[in-house]
């Protein structure tokens, strides 16, 4: 089992070749980070004509853009009446009426840029596990439908013949939302973006920002960029301690296992339709097949540096569990991605200095967040008009004891894995 990215290897979409940043340059708006939040502000500042220069620390992609399961969700984590009580009524209200919108903007991009990222739009399910997880669906459904989202509640054979197992009962089906190759769509972005105007560097960290008069200079190992405006667009890969995201946000994981492609004969009955789905489990597992037939299981934790038999016993319980008919799978790769944590499970927009901006917190729900959020900095940049965002930009406060939220998380995750794989847990 290789420890590699699949969608960095199965991208339809090639590799962006850019170069590192060198020498002095100026812009109108400086980008740090060159993930699905980074190119989408870039993108819409480049069609909106605004002179926009973004760097990259690493390759495009090279963090949690590029290695997440590839769901294209509407909404956030905690279904919209937990949304609105966490952030009060209007916003709350907002979020979900911005974010249950995002997967159409995704592909809508997806159409008017001609990202190859294998796209559906099929939707997404999710999968009661037990009699509480049915519960539970079905107060999400109530909620859902309540604001006019097209969801359904399937039942019985209805259920199976969308999943393909019989261990789920009840799945709630969500048909605004899909999938995609991550990476690709990440690689479009940046193909999309360059081609608008944006100038976009690799293997070009920043190193730090200071005041200069009006502007902002960032500094890279071998070059500058100034800019009176900066988004701070580096989420879960956050590090250095200059950079004020990282107080606003507790990092966790996300591992994945995926199979060779199976064939239709053998497979063809499980997620027929390329849903992407995940359960109702305390901690969750997701389920989804690529364009090429591959089984994908992921679950929240590290995968990385732990020993090889525990990511396969993991997955061969999930496996064997849900679907039985595969019989004996031989894994072909594993890898793993960050996730920006809060604790209340929702985003944050803030500026915490005249003139930069910051994004955070998207708890799993990358691809339609980042790229609703890119859209909405880009246009409050040009137009000083927040109301494409899913929240007001505010200034929170920093998020405290910052190790003892990962390092729960972290310990939950495999005491729960580790009971799946003694079966002790199902």
């Amino acid at each position: 089992m290789k420890e590699q990215c699949l969608w960095h290897e199965t991208s339809p979409e090639p590799a962006p070749e850019l170069p590192a940043l060198e020498g002095a340059q100026s812009a109108e708006v400086v980008v740090v980070g060159g993930g699905i939040t980074g190119l989408s502000t870039a993108l819409h500042l480049a069609e909106a004509g605004t002179v926009v220069t973004l760097i990259e620390a690493g390759e495009v992609p090279s963090g949690g853009s590029g290695r997440s399961v590839g769901l294209v969700n509407a909404g956030l984590w905690i279904p919209p009446d937990d949304i609105a009580e966490a952030l009060g009524k209007e916003d709350g209200e907002r979020a979900n009426a911005i974010l249950g919108a995002a997967p159409a903007e995704v592909f809508a991009l997806i159409e008017r840029h001609g990202i190859e990222c294998q796209a559906t739009r099929s939707g997404t399910l999710h999968l009661a596990h037990n009699a509480k997880g049915e519960q539970e669906l079905a107060r999400r459904a109530e909620q859902f439908q309540q604001r006019g989202a097209p969801v359904e509640l399937l039942e019985d054979d209805a259920c199976w013949q969308k999943v393909g197992t019989r261990r789920i009962r009840r799945a709630l089906l969500d048909r605004r939302a899909g999938t995609l190759n991550p990476a690709a769509y990440t690689r479009g972005l940046a193909r999309a973006a360059a081609g608008a105007g944006a100038l976009l560097y690799a293997r070009s960290p920043a190193l730090g920002v200071a005041r200069e008069g009006e502007d902002w200079r960032v500094t890279t190992p071998h070059g500058s960029v100034v800019a009176p405006r900066l988004v701070l667009a580096t989420n879960a890969y956050t590090e250095e301690e200059w950079n004020q995201v990282r107080q606003h946000f507790f990092p966790g994981h996300f591992f994945q296992v995926a199979s060779p492609p199976l064939p239709e004969e053998v497979a063809g009955d499980i997620l027929p339709e390329r849903q992407g789905a995940w359960d109702t489990r305390m901690v969750l597992s997701s389920m989804r097949r690529d364009a090429e037939g591959r089984l994908i299981l992921g679950s929240l934790g590290r995968g990385d540096g732990r020993p090889q038999a525990y990511v396969r016993c993991w997955a061969e319980r999930i496996q064997r569990h849900y679907f039985p008919q595969l019989g004996r799978v031989d894994w072909a790769c594993t890898w793993t991605g960050r996730i920006a944590f809060t604790p209340d499970h929702t985003l944050r927009l803030f500026e915490p200095a005249p003139g930069i901006l910051g994004a955070t917190g998207y708890n799993g729900r990358g691809i339609t967040t980042g790229t609703v959020v890119g859209s909405g900095l880009a246009r409050y940049l040009t137009h000083g008009d927040d109301a494409l965002l899913p929240l007001p930009i505010r200034s929170p406060r920093p998020i405290q004891a910052k190790p003892l939220w990962s390092s729960s998380y972290e310990g939950g995750f495999t005491l729960y894995h580790t009971g799946q794989c003694l079966r002790v847990l199902i």
